[in-house]
């Protein structure tokens, strides 16, 4: 796979004139912030030397499929699908504990700036959010279940937040999980968009290949 060779460096999934989407490794952050951490964007603009615009974001710890913008009309026209949920993405999570075959869920979140924590509030409070999201259990093992998430909307740590109140954390995830000991990777993936081209308007899905690392291996 070809990579943008910077330090550190991302593998690019797909490029044209109008998009550029990586495979953002685990760890590394979407945009910068006051740790002056390597960024994808950053490290975008240092790679393409021109525009370059973040169409959305994925927590530090998620690994995945990010796509970023070449140029303003495409910033725009991918800006708008998303608006209008009309570009689905697609996540792999290996969760603890047995989940049902499939599921609904809708919580209303609430975010601490402070800590950086999302916790699910009562419906009534209005500083709550709507968080909905849907799964379908596609492996199971003894105590760990392979799941293909698939969100209806985008707020902050929804994933995490809604499957460990749900009781089923994501293996790996220390700020959503409990009793994991340290030096994991969070099992969570960004791996399929389907969104239609900016110029063409020919409907596109892009996909990752499963990790073959643990707990990905037991799948």
């Amino acid at each position: 796979m070809p990579s943008i060779n910077t330090q550190p460096d991302l593998p690019i999934v797909f490029e044209d004139q109008h998009l550029l989407i990586i495979d953002k490794p685990h760890d590394i952050l979407s945009q910068a912030d006051h740790t002056g951490d390597p960024d994808v964007l950053s490290l975008c603009k240092e790679y393409l030397g021109s525009y370059t615009g973040l169409l959305h974001r994925l927590d530090r710890p998620v690994g995945g499929l990010m796509m970023l913008a070449k140029t303003p009309q495409a910033a725009s026209s991918i800006s708008k699908q998303m608006r209008d949920r009309l570009v689905q993405k697609t996540y792999y999570a290996v969760v603890q504990g047995k989940p049902p075959a499939n599921g609904l869920l809708t919580h209303y979140l609430l975010k601490d700036n402070e800590t950086n924590i999302v916790k699910t509030v009562p419906k009534n409070n209005e500083n709550g959010k709507k968080a909905i999201l849907s799964f379908t259990k596609l492996n199971q093992t003894d105590d760990l279940a392979l799941l293909s998430v698939h969100l209806q909307t985008g707020r902050s740590h929804q994933i995490r937040a809604q499957l460990a109140t749900e009781g089923y954390p994501i293996w790996g995830d220390y700020k959503y999980g409990s009793n994991q000991p340290d030096g994991r990777t969070i099992a969570l993936r960004a791996v399929e968009l389907v969104f239609n081209h900016p110029s063409t308007k020919e409907e596109m899905s892009i996909e990752l290949s499963p990790s073959d690392t643990e707990p990905w291996d037991q799948f």
